[in-house]
């Protein structure tokens, strides 16, 4: 069974918190937990997928490698945050790979006892819609980004998603290395330097793994500007 710190970040992820407590009661002992070292495996794409997993300290990223050898980062995945639902189900290949971006810890979910709890619940195949849905939303907004807005708007969005206020100066703590954001962002590293240069005009300023923000509503502003308008105020 998990730790109180456990249940309580798997309880209230996306997948699991309309679930009733009984429920997830019978999910959270059928369930399992490991921690992974920075760098560590999770799964490689092409192997069977039988679980759903919940990412509940650190950093998960997915990955494929593309056919001239390069990495394409596909989505990166926080605390409370799941990945794997669809494939699991249906017990196909995975479509990518996983790795630990950080020091982290993950719960594994059998496909199977969400299954069991569907049949106890049809309710619960709601939830599970609702999970792959904000992934696909996830997925949507990225190419958005990529067609619509300038790499400094990219960068912007992004540091805004880690702010834990709305208002007002925040420091983030930026979640992994600049290359692996440059890839989740579709940029070259040397872009993302770039952009965070730019992006002191409108009051970001990085110190290593942390980014100082001085207004958040000013760079909200930017993040949402027209793209021709941002290119001259970045």
């Amino acid at each position: 069974m998990p730790n109180e710190r456990r249940r309580k970040i798997a309880e209230n992820s996306l997948l699991l918190k309309s679930f009733s407590p009984d429920i997830q009661d019978m999910i959270l002992r059928m369930s399992s937990w490991r921690e992974y070292d920075r760098g560590e495996t999770l799964f490689l794409q092409g192997e069977t997928a039988h679980a759903i997993h919940i990412v509940t300290e650190g950093w998960v990223k997915l990955y494929r490698i593309a056919p001239n050898g390069g990495e394409a980062v596909v989505n990166v995945f926080a605390k409370g945050e799941s990945f794997g639902e669809a494939v699991a189900f249906r017990g196909h290949a995975y479509p990518v790979s996983a790795e630990a971006v950080s020091a982290c810890e993950v719960m594994r979910i059998p496909s199977s006892a969400l299954l069991e709890a569907m049949r106890k619940d049809p309710e619960i195949a709601v939830s599970v819609l609702a999970s792959t849905f904000a992934h696909l939303h996830s997925l949507v907004s990225q190419l958005e980004q990529l067609k619509a807005q300038t790499g400094p708007q990219r960068v912007a969005e992004f540091l805004l998603e880690l702010c834990d206020c709305n208002d007002g100066g925040c420091v983030v703590t930026l979640p992994y290395d600049k290359f692996l954001i440059a890839g989740r962002l579709g940029m070259k590293p040397e872009s993302l330097s770039r952009s965070f240069s730019k992006l002191k005009t409108v009051g970001v300023h990085i110190n290593r793994n942390h980014a100082e923000i001085d207004n958040i509503e000013r760079l909200r502003e930017f993040s949402e500007t027209d793209p021709v308008e941002a290119w001259h105020k970045g």
